[in-house]
């Protein structure tokens, strides 16, 4: 664990930082105790939260293996977080030694970690950007070096876009890196819900908005469906998060609905014409 009095620079130390926190979940390294703190007050409300995160992380792998099995070479992974087991550059260039990944994070850990990580990579590497700002992603050296829209991509929004509010546009944000790849290009995407279990999602909403770097807006199954606008759900369409290809059998739960993120990956069909 990381020494409280040790916080890199840019980081707040009166919030818990999103980033840090799903790392905790997950059982990281790179976290400090208002994480860790704030983690253990959102399982006070759901005991299962690490499974979920485990569910979501996997959900990554299984979405960035069938990507690569498809063909895909070149993957954008927005909010990707701190580095942690099965990050998607190891998945896709197992699949495909030569396959790109650039990731894109704002927080200074993610960023630092994922910089030395990525320090003897060639085909990948991190912006450090928010995805909010979809141009200054795409424009940046890292996506003009190793990212060649004239093939298909695809745009990992894993965990994400829950982390954007009504206000900053998360269809918005999604029609503009949509609008960016060529035709057979894909997204894959996660988010969490109140539709099973509103009490639980809107408990941890309120909490991350009072001690997290970032609210939380969960959204309806119809409000997520609607981000994936220009593209076609694959089998099985938009589903909770363990139901999505699962690898086995035993590893779909007694009530998926307990999950509650939705996960699905479509591809972008002609319909939807990139901007020159």
């Amino acid at each position: 664990m990381i020494d409280s009095d040790a916080l890199p620079p840019g980081a707040d130390p009166d919030k818990a930082s999103v980033a840090r926190m799903y790392d905790a979940m997950l059982g990281g390294e790179h976290n400090f105790a208002i994480d860790r703190e704030a983690v253990a007050a959102v399982t006070a409300i759901d005991p299962q939260v690490r499974m979920l995160a485990r569910a979501n992380r996997a959900f990554l792998g299984r979405a960035v293996r069938h990507l690569a099995a498809t063909g895909v070479r070149q993957f954008i992974d927005l909010g990707s977080g701190i580095p942690t087991q099965g990050n998607v550059h190891e998945v896709a260039q197992a699949a495909s030694p030569g396959a790109r990944v650039v990731y894109v994070d704002k927080d200074p850990v993610a960023v630092a970690h994922s910089t030395t990580l990525l320090a003897d990579n060639p085909h990948a590497d991190i912006v450090d950007a928010d995805i909010r700002r979809p141009a200054d992603v795409l424009s940046s050296p890292q996506v003009r070096k190793l990212i060649d829209f004239d093939q298909p991509v695809a745009v990992l929004m894993v965990a994400i876009l829950h982390f954007v509010t009504p206000e900053e546009d998360p269809a918005g944000i999604v029609a503009a890196f949509r609008d960016a790849l060529p035709e057979g290009s894909w997204l894959a995407l996660s988010h969490a819900t109140d539709q099973d279990r509103p009490d639980t999602a809107a408990a941890v909403t309120q909490l991350y908005r009072s001690r997290a770097t970032s609210p939380v807006t969960v959204r309806s199954r119809e409000e997520i469906e609607a981000l994936f606008t220009g593209f076609d759900l694959t089998e099985p369409g938009l589903v909770h998060v363990p139901l999505w290809r699962p690898d086995a059998a035993e590893d779909v739960p007694e009530n998926p609905s307990e999950f509650w993120v939705y996960a699905g990956v479509g591809r972008k069909h002609g319909g939807v014409h990139s901007h020159t």
